[in-house]
């Protein structure tokens, strides 16, 4: 089984759990809390992926950096730790807030493009991404110079890529096989 489709149902079992006590809006703030300071701390992020590092060491040091969290954010964390994968945690925090957010009828469609959108663009691609998806959908524009022009749009599992770099790299596939 590959990891991310361990966390994701480490996500969805611990998703079901929080709606069954209520606790899923602030599970979910939890799960931001958890993939932001993974990813802003590097050395946190070793730590959890050492094999080193015994599991006690690392549930004392998730305690105390994650010390405010709901109940079920710790026994996911001591869950983690027990079956050997708490260096999923950011993943299966992450896998979370998108299974929350689309149990809420929420969605966050991610938009790359080589310069930041202006909100008139912004608001047409929502209309569109709001019309296909049927859901609410909040947009996030990254910018990525890679992208030369267009645009690279996910929505969950759905991808659209209408990038040059995208084209140009087409082009180049076809040239080489023809020849």
């Amino acid at each position: 089984m590959s990891d991310s489709r361990a966390a994701v149902r480490y996500a969805k079992a611990i998703l079901d759990l929080a709606i069954d006590k209520k606790a899923d809006a602030d599970l979910e703030n939890d799960m931001r809390l958890v993939v932001s300071t993974i990813q802003e701390n590097g050395e946190l992020k070793d730590v959890l992926g050492s094999p080193v590092i015994s599991g006690e060491v690392k549930k004392s040091i998730l305690s105390g950096v994650f010390k405010d969290i709901h109940e079920l954010g710790h026994g996911l964390i001591e869950l983690l730790i027990d079956k050997k994968r708490i260096s999923l945690l950011s993943e299966v925090a992450a896998q979370y807030v998108r299974l929350h957010e689309e149990f809420k009828g929420e969605r966050v469609a991610y938009v790359t493009t080589a310069v930041p959108l202006n909100k008139s663009l912004q608001d047409r691609l929502l209309q569109q991404v709001e019309k296909i998806t049927g859901d609410k959908v909040t947009l996030e524009n990254q910018v990525d110079e890679n992208v030369l022009g267009g645009f690279v749009l996910r929505v969950g599992d759905l991808q659209y890529n209408a990038s040059i770099a995208n084209k140009l790299e087409k082009l180049k596939r076809e040239f080489t096989n023809s020849i």
